[in-house]
């Protein structure tokens, strides 16, 4: 996978406001607000920034967090996960593997058979319908 670098003006230029507070400045959408959170579209969530596949989505459930949540990524070199001690919290934020986009966070409280919820932000992904 070839890494994909920009300064945040070039990624400013790309992607609209909202895309940009959280792809690149690790804001976060509000909760029950993204167009994804609902979605039951078959297909493939890539990386709004630079189209890596991320989450297929077979993988994808109602965890009734307000974001859409997969239980596992598409590969295990799609997102890289990084101790996270803002808010006064310890979290796990991950981020695409191959441009940083911060994408959200995994927690240990998901469905079997990974046990994990990967709470991604909708603004930070593009659905590809199967088809």
């Amino acid at each position: 996978m070839e890494k994909i670098e920009k300064n945040l003006e070039e990624w400013r230029a790309m992607l609209d406001p909202e895309q940009f507070n959280v792809c690149r400045l690790s804001a976060t959408e509000r909760p029950f607000s993204g167009k994804y959170n609902a979605t039951k579209t078959a297909g493939v969530y890539q990386c709004v920034c630079c189209k890596e596949p991320l989450f297929d989505s077979t993988t994808k459930f109602d965890s009734g967090c307000g974001w859409p949540s997969f239980y596992t990524p598409i590969g295990e070199s799609a997102m890289v996960e990084i101790r996270d001690t803002s808010h006064g919290m310890i979290r796990t934020e991950v981020k695409c593997a191959r441009c940083d986009a911060h994408l959200g966070h995994v927690f240990p409280d998901g469905p079997p058979p990974t046990g994990l919820r990967y709470c991604i932000n909708s603004v930070c992904l593009d659905l590809v319908p199967r088809g």
